[in-house]
């Protein structure tokens, strides 16, 4: 198998792969470096649900129960302490800043009932006991049980660690520029430097013989039947001293502006590490990040949380995220030969599971079938493409 992309959805779908018995090349020039290396790491499919988007919130929430599960099994085959992830289900706490904030909410919180989510309006006297650091202008509140988190980069270091460690994973550093085709069937990846890193041929049904496609917005370039765009979004992190910053996940909205604020567990020296975000434009992917945005981030977040104020601003970072026409990951066969994994948009980190529990229904194992090794030139691309199924 040839998988391009190794973020956390492309070391995932490599990390099934060896599982069901194949032979693995993964091709990325900097593994980890997309959005994965910017997301806060949200679990959080009910605060994330949207009208019209129904179907994706029930996948999300089937997701986040596959999580406790998908994080133990990636623990013990990276040889890490339990809760070395940071997979933390306590919930999440919604507010709402103003009264239009608030009433925004509860329209919200509506949604979620029709789709038989779990939340719970609160007063904010019943917030601010859930979390004392809120600030005094709070409208509205809720709290939602089945919204968690997770440390994405402990996430991406651990997936990383196993398929390098596997005796039959090699990770290429190297950009794929075309895929490679044989009498219709993709039969490998074309690299920057020329080379070409090929299947073991025969139907493209076995996990030897596919290319997992797992390039984040840039998979559009590779396969146009994959129609991935870019919506770059900024994060940043703070570090703070632990008894000062939240210690759930807050996810509210300020006259209108999402915002949310991550923090992750302590650290032994008493601090610690605080995710904000996220912005989302629809324009050119870049990993330049607007002053704008950081001071939009800051306004809203410390106006919920004013403790903030206080927190060393430590990083920056705006990377792309896949996006969609509906928003819907594309995740399934597109072609013989060729599987989608990609277009996660916003819940990359949260459809891990899913998308490893699709991936291991979908690869089979052939006895005996190897990968990653250089292939024929291609014959030219099928220009017959076939619709990838969503999920």
């Amino acid at each position: 198998m040839v998988v391009v992309g190794a973020g956390i959805i492309g070391l995932t779908a490599a990390w099934r792969a060896l599982l069901a018995g194949a032979s693995v090349t993964v091709l990325d020039p900097a593994p980890g470096d997309g959005a994965t290396h910017a997301a806060a790491g949200m679990l959080g499919p009910v605060m994330e649900a949207e009208f019209g988007e129904e179907r994706l919130a029930r996948t999300g929430a089937r997701s986040v129960r596959l999580w406790p599960g998908f994080a133990a099994e990636l623990e013990q085959a990276a040889r890490l302490a339990p809760g070395t992830l940071g997979l933390d289900t306590r919930g999440t706490l919604a507010v709402a800043y103003d009264a239009d904030d608030a009433a925004a909410l509860r329209r919200r919180l509506t949604l979620h009932r029709t789709l038989g989510l779990e939340s719970e309006e609160i007063s904010p006297a019943q917030a601010r006991d859930r979390e004392p650091a809120l600030g005094p202008r709070v409208a509205g509140a809720a709290w939602i049980p089945g919204d968690h988190q997770v440390d994405p980069r402990a996430v991406h270091r651990a997936l990383l660690d196993v398929v390098r460690a596997h005796p039959r994973a090699h990770l290429a550093e190297r950009t794929a520029t075309a895929l490679t085709w044989n009498d219709g069937t993709v039969s490998g990846v074309l690299d920057d430097t020329g080379t070409r890193w090929g299947t073991a041929g025969g139907d493209g049904r076995s996990p030897s013989r596919t290319v997992v496609l797992a390039a984040g917005h840039a998979s559009a370039t590779l396969y146009p039947g994959a129609p991935t765009r870019a919506v770059p979004g900024t994060t940043l992190r703070l570090d703070a001293d632990a008894t000062a910053g939240p210690s759930t996940v807050v996810r509210g909205t300020v006259q209108g502006r999402p915002v949310y604020v991550v923090p992750r567990r302590a650290r032994p020296d008493g601090r610690r590490e605080i995710v904000v975000g996220a912005t989302s434009d629809e324009r050119a992917a870049t990993t330049r990040t607007r002053a704008g945005d950081v001071f939009a981030l800051l306004r809203d977040a410390r106006a919920l949380l004013p403790a903030l104020d206080e927190a060393d601003l430590v990083e920056t970072t705006t990377r792309s995220r896949p996006g969609t026409p509906d928003n819907t990951p594309l995740l399934g066969r597109a072609a013989p030969g060729l599987v989608l994994a990609t277009g996660h948009y916003r819940g990359g980190i949260l459809l891990a599971p899913h998308t490893a529990a699709t991936l291991d229904t979908l690869l089979t194992t052939v006895p005996g079938a190897t990968a990653g090794e250089p292939a024929d030139p291609p014959h030219g691309p099928d220009t017959q493409e076939s619709p990838c199924p969503t999920n």
